[in-house]
């Protein structure tokens, strides 16, 4: 069965998060909760655990799943962003929004889209995340906690321990979550002069991109 951390929501404590950053380091994926929804987590260069992820949320090598990323200047190692595209990502990170970019030479291959070498990117803004992230030390490759056959996010840390709690090392409470996806924006055109996509309207208001 799954750990379980509760951790508070503005004043996280890094001690059960060390231990959480320990279970991704042996493999497990995490439940844990964003400025928008649940999320599922592993190591970016652990494909046995991006595989086991993938089968969680029913989805195939086609769907993007996205880098959470600690800040803005983690997130362009990852990504090939003009200045354009940056000052975009700059009015919007931290916060509820994903963007799909080409990817660098720094994503592994089999994590970018097969035919559009791209991947999403998020700089989240919650705390918890945050330090998780810091101690980690790296990206960790994420997707929404959506379930197979399921519009929804799942959004309480009990109801994804008890339905998940033999496919995740631990999960992680912080306290209400919004049950809401982030909205989901694609940069690519922008790098030939084209303009931003928006792929989903979620929880991100388009007016702070300007859109």
């Amino acid at each position: 069965m799954a750990q379980f951390f509760e951790i508070h929501p503005d004043n996280p404590q890094a001690r059960l998060l060390k231990q959480a950053v320990a279970l991704l380091a042996r493999g497990d994926i995490l439940a844990v909760p964003t400025d928008s929804s649940y999320a599922l987590v592993c190591q970016l260069d652990d494909k046995a655990a991006a595989d086991r992820l993938r089968r969680i949320r029913g989805v195939d090598d086609k769907h993007h799943l996205t880098l959470l990323c600690r800040d803005l200047s983690e997130l362009a190692n990852y990504a090939r962003v003009d200045n354009k595209q940056y000052r975009l990502l700059k009015a919007a990170t931290p916060g509820p929004y994903t963007f799909i970019l080409e990817a660098s030479k720094e994503v592994p291959r089999r994590l970018s889209h097969p035919s559009r070498k791209t991947i999403g990117l998020r700089v989240p803004d919650r705390k918890g995340l945050q330090l998780l992230l810091e101690l980690h030390g790296a990206p960790l490759l994420a997707t929404t906690l959506i379930l197979p056959g399921q519009t929804e996010p799942l959004n309480d840390a009990n109801d994804i321990r008890e339905r998940l709690g033999h496919e995740l090392g631990a999960v992680v409470d912080a306290g209400a979550c919004p049950q809401q996806p982030t909205t989901v924006i694609d940069l690519t055109d922008m790098g030939q002069g084209g303009e931003p996509v928006v792929v989903r309207q979620g929880r991100g208001a388009l007016a702070t991109l300007g859109l």
